[in-house]
C-alpha cells in the first residue's frame, strides 16, 4: 500500500488487516495477466544483441523468431522457430484490433515480399522485437519502416 507520509510503497502482512478485509476482485483476466507477463519478460532482454539465425535456447543473442519463441515458451505457448511459420499460429487479428501480446509480422529487405520478421505488440502502436543494431528494442509500427512493411498479426492468447 502507499505510505501516508512518504512517496514509497509500504508492505504489511495480510493478517494485519484480516479483520477489516471485505473482499477482493480480480481486475485482469488470466489471459490479460499472461499478456502483461510476456511484455515484462521480454523487456528484461532489452539491448540483447541481434544475431540472424541465433541458436534457440540461449539468451546471449536472439533473432526475431528465436526471441518470440523464447518469450512465449516461458508461458507454455509453443511457437515454431521461423517467423513465417509463427504467422500461421493462433488466429488472424486486424491491425486496428491489436492487443498486447499479439504477434506482428513484416517483410524485410531480404524476404522478397514474404514474412521475414516478427515482433510482439505491447500497446500504443509499439512492438518489442530484435532487429539490427541495438538488438532487442521497442519500435513503432504506426509509421516509418515497420508501418510500410507490415503484413499481418496473429493472436495466440484468446
Amino acid at each position: 500500500m502507499a505510505s501516508k507520509s512518504k512517496d514509497v510503497v509500504t508492505t504489511y502482512d495480510v493478517d494485519t488487516y484480516r479483520s477489516q478485509f471485505i473482499g477482493a476482485r480480480r481486475i485482469l483476466s488470466a489471459n490479460d495477466q499472461k499478456r502483461i507477463k510476456l511484455v515484462l519478460t521480454a523487456r528484461k532482454y532489452l539491448g540483447t544483441p541481434y544475431d540472424f539465425g541465433a541458436k534457440y535456447g540461449q539468451t546471449k543473442t536472439f533473432d526475431c523468431s528465436s526471441f518470440m519463441k523464447w518469450i512465449f515458451d516461458k508461458y507454455d505457448i509453443e511457437l515454431p522457430r521461423i517467423s513465417r511459420n509463427q504467422a500461421k499460429e493462433g488466429k488472424y487479428v486486424s491491425k486496428s484490433n491489436l492487443d498486447t501480446g499479439d504477434l506482428v509480422f513484416f517483410t524485410t529487405t531480404d524476404s522478397k515480399g514474404e514474412i521475414g520478421h516478427v515482433g510482439m505488440y505491447v500497446g500504443n502502436g509499439m512492438m518489442i522485437h530484435t532487429y539490427g543494431e541495438g538488438g532487442v528494442k521497442y519500435s513503432t509500427i504506426e509509421s516509418g519502416w515497420w508501418d510500410e512493411h507490415y503484413v499481418t498479426a496473429r493472436r495466440v492468447i484468446d
